[in-house]
């Protein structure tokens, strides 16, 4: 009977976190938040941390298994069903110069992420969170490193907040900077600036499409072979950041071994058979808007557990490495798309 319970408390928590998403889905689907190009995952946590900072205190204790299951288990089903988006035939699409981009990016990204966020002392899971998610993927990729380091969810949390803020900025700005004559590149260049350097694919989308069709083409593609990177991106992090983050910033894990997130295995796998395209187009549509929705449950359940306390406790130094990296990408990512992809083409 026991046994019972704990899995009826477990199911209410997991309902909860699942009446989120359709909410999420819900004001997602609004034209004002369309607009802005936010995605439902976006919206998803702002509604779990407006939870965390109200209602929480007055629901049961016996729900808290169910809200961490979805920011657990689901997460990592919805991170491997988030391949369907990707093929490697997008990769072939924009050649050598785009990955050649795209693997400088994420790789000077995350270093300065680590190196600016020791400078700071700031908490090294924050400053891995936060790296990653401007280096790749915005907060799928916070996600994703969410699995390999298993840090507090508040931890998350503000790391999600920072990309959010920075990619949205991006988005307005680089199509007005672009209209300026300030970012003076050809269409395919700024197609593939714009694609390694914002944060999020919805930001992407955005900021693409407010460019013109020739930008946004190549800009989502390029952005699409970045996502790809987070595969090698969570293993060279399970082999040797993760134990030693773990280890110094959450005394209850000392003691736990890093395990190889296999999930990023199954996410390339998944690509790979949706390069096959074996599956309807149907399908595979059915499936990307069921992922985005598991994504969506897991950042709910991320912002149930972030109130602002614990903001108030990561404190301005996750949003000023932000900045910092921010300011990297515009830089670095002109520079090189500006002087180093001719040399490429």
């Amino acid at each position: 009977m026991k046994l019972t319970e704990q899995r009826s408390s477990m199911l209410h928590g997991v309902l909860l976190i699942t009446l989120f998403a359709c909410a999420a889905f819900y004001i997602g689907d609004m034209n004002w938040v369309k607009a802005l190009s936010l995605s439902p995952m976006v919206v998803g946590i702002v509604l779990g941390m407006l939870y965390a900072n109200s209602l929480r205190n007055n629901l049961p204790e016996t729900w808290v298994p169910g809200i961490a299951f979805c920011g657990k288990r689901v997460l990592r089903f919805g991170i491997i069903l988030y391949g369907f988006k990707l093929t490697f035939q997008d990769v072939a699409a924009v050649g050598l110069p785009a990955i050649v981009i795209d693997a400088i990016i994420v790789t000077g990204t995350i270093c300065l992420g680590v190196v600016i966020g020791r400078l700071l002392k700031m908490d090294r899971s924050i400053a891995l969170l936060t790296a990653c998610g401007s280096a790749i993927c915005g907060a799928a990729a916070v996600l994703g490193v969410d699995g390999a380091i298993r840090p507090k969810p508040y931890k998350t949390a503000v790391a999600v907040a920072t990309v959010v803020i920075f990619g949205t900025v991006s988005m307005f700005l680089y199509p007005i900077l672009y209209r300026a004559g300030i970012f003076a590149l050809p269409a395919d260049q700024m197609g593939i600036f714009a694609g390694s350097t914002i944060h999020e694919v919805a930001h992407v989308v955005g900021a693409g499409n407010a460019m013109g069709a020739e930008v946004s083409n190549s800009a989502i593609i390029v952005k699409m072979i970045r996502v790809m990177m987070l595969v090698p991106v969570l293993l060279v992090i399970a082999f040797f950041v993760a134990k030693d983050v773990a280890g110094r910033d959450d005394n209850a894990t000392k003691g736990s071994q890093i395990s190889i997130p296999w999930f990023a295995i199954l996410f390339l796998v998944v690509i790979g058979f949706n390069s096959l395209n074996l599956l309807p187009e149907s399908v595979v549509s059915f499936i990307n808007t069921l992922d985005t929705f598991l994504l969506t449950m897991a950042m709910s359940a991320l912002g149930a557990e972030t109130s602002i306390e614990k903001f108030k406790k990561a404190g301005f130094k996750p949003f000023l490495l932000a900045a910092i990296l921010w300011c990297w990408l515009m830089g670095g990512g002109y520079c090189l798309a500006k002087y180093f992809v001719p040399a490429l083409l």
